[in-house]
């Protein structure tokens, strides 16, 4: 692959990866989700579904414990997450979404699945099973990192 073809997929991957965040935000958003923001979303993956300690989460998001912590801070505040003590470690707590946490997780995978049913509409069903197929290959895991 020549650097110019290169540089095109990168740009193309990054706009798309862009432009769906933006969507599912949006989506989220008019679903009357108000005060969270792209951030909250990528965090929100990791509690998903039993929850994450402020390391696990400083980890998955690729940011310092004190940053992570501040958004745990921000998400218990605003009733998407709440600290329960960690089952598994007595000097741990452990973050886990709650009841309109999971409600604004729904919302987003409501509105992802629209955004992506309008690229099925631009390449077909078979091409958005490769595409998936092709990208699940390059990066099976992860993680979800946000663009502060």
């Amino acid at each position: 692959m020549h650097t110019s073809d290169a540089m095109a997929l990168s740009a193309a991957l990054l706009a798309a990866a862009g432009g769906l965040t933006q969507r599912i935000h949006e989506g989220v958003v008019a679903r009357g989700f108000e005060g969270v923001r792209p951030a909250h979303g990528f965090a929100f993956a990791r509690l998903a579904p039993d929850g994450a300690t402020v390391t696990d989460l400083a980890v998955h998001l690729g940011v310092t414990k004190q940053a992570a912590s501040q958004l745990v801070d921000e998400m218990v505040r605003k009733g998407y997450a709440e600290r329960r003590p960690h089952p598994g470690d007595a000097r741990a707590r452990l973050i886990v979404l709650t009841g309109r946490g999971w409600e604004c997780t729904r919302a987003a995978e409501e509105a992802a699945a629209e955004a992506v049913g309008e690229w099925e509409a631009l390449v077909g069903e078979a091409g958005l099973g490769v595409l998936r197929e092709q990208l699940l290959r390059i990066a099976p895991h992860g993680p979800l990192r946000p663009a502060w």
